[in-house]
C-alpha cells in the first residue's frame, strides 16, 4: 500500500462533482474535447480502453491545474500492464457470470419436447439468476469505483491492493456512487436526443464529473505529513 495514503470512507460530494465538471468543460471545452477524441482513439486499440481513460484523467488533472498538457500524453503506455490485468479480471468475471446461462441454455435445448417447447422450470431458474448477476455486476463496479484513479493518480499497480483500498473508500457510499453514476450517465446520453451532435458535449462532461469525484477522493485519503507534524506538535 502507498505510504502516503490513509484509506477511509469518502465524504462523497455528489452535487459538487457535477458542478465542477460543468465548470471545467466551460472553462476549456477545446482542451477537454481534444483529450476526449484521443481517448476515443485509444479505446479502439485492443485492451487499451482503460489505459486511455486513466491517462485522460491525468490529462484532466493537469488541465484543471492550468499546466497546459498535451493530448499526446494520453498515448502513454507506462501503466499498460496494470490496466491490462484489470481488463482481464473484468472479462474473466463476466465469463464466469455467463457460464450458468450457457448451462441453462444447453439443458433447456436438450430437454425440449418434440414441438421445441422448453420447460417453464428453466425460466423460473433464470429470472432469479439474472437478478443475482446484475446485483453482482453493480456491486463489484461500485466497490471498485476508485480503482482507476488509484492506478492513474497514485501509481498503485497491484490490482488487489487497489481493490482493497477502493472497498474502504466506498464504504457507506454505494448508493451515492450509484446515483451519481446514474445521473452522469443520463446527462451523457442526453446528446443522443440532439441527433448525436450533443454527444460531443455530454460525453466529455461525464469524464470531467468523474475526474472531480476521483480527485476529491484521492485528496481525502492522502496522508498529509506536514499537517500530521503540526497536530503532533500541539500535543
Amino acid at each position: 500500500m502507498n505510504v502516503n495514503l490513509t484509506p477511509k470512507p469518502i465524504n462523497f460530494k455528489f452535487g459538487e462533482y457535477i458542478n465542477k465538471g460543468f465548470e471545467l468543460l466551460k472553462k476549456d471545452f477545446g482542451g477537454v474535447f481534444v483529450g476526449f477524441l484521443v481517448t476515443f482513439l485509444m479505446s479502439i486499440i485492443p485492451f487499451c480502453g482503460l489505459l486511455g481513460m486513466g491517462n485522460f484523467y491525468q490529462y484532466l488533472r493537469k488541465l484543471n491545474k492550468n499546466q497546459n498538457p498535451s493530448a499526446g500524453e494520453i498515448f502513454d503506455f507506462k501503466d499498460f500492464m496494470s490496466y491490462f490485468t484489470l481488463q482481464l479480471i473484468i472479462i474473466g468475471g463476466v465469463i464466469v457470470l455467463y457460464i450458468p446461462f450457457i448451462i441453462f441454455g444447453g439443458l433447456a435445448g436438450a430437454t425440449a419436447d418434440a414441438n421445441g417447447e422448453v420447460s417453464p422450470f428453466f425460466a423460473i431458474l433464470m429470472f432469479p439468476y439474472m437478478f443475482v448477476m446484475l446485483f453482482a455486476i453493480y456491486y463489484f463496479l461500485l466497490k471498485g469505483f476508485y480503482i482507476l484513479p488509484l492506478i492513474s493518480f497514485k501509481g498503485i499497480t497491484d490490482i488487489k491492493t487497489a481493490w482493497n483500498i477502493s472497498k474502504v473508500m466506498t464504504k457507506g457510499n454505494l448508493l451515492n456512487i450509484f446515483l451519481f453514476s446514474l445521473v452522469v450517465s443520463i446527462l451523457a446520453q442526453i446528446g443522443i436526443i440532439a441527433c448525436g451532435i450533443g454527444l460531443f458535449l455530454t460525453i466529455p462532461f461525464a469524464y470531467t464529473a468523474n475526474y472531480f469525484a476521483f480527485e476529491d477522493a484521492i485528496q481525502q485519503i492522502e496522508y498529509d505529513e506536514i499537517t500530521e507534524i503540526g497536530i503532533t506538535e500541539k500535543y
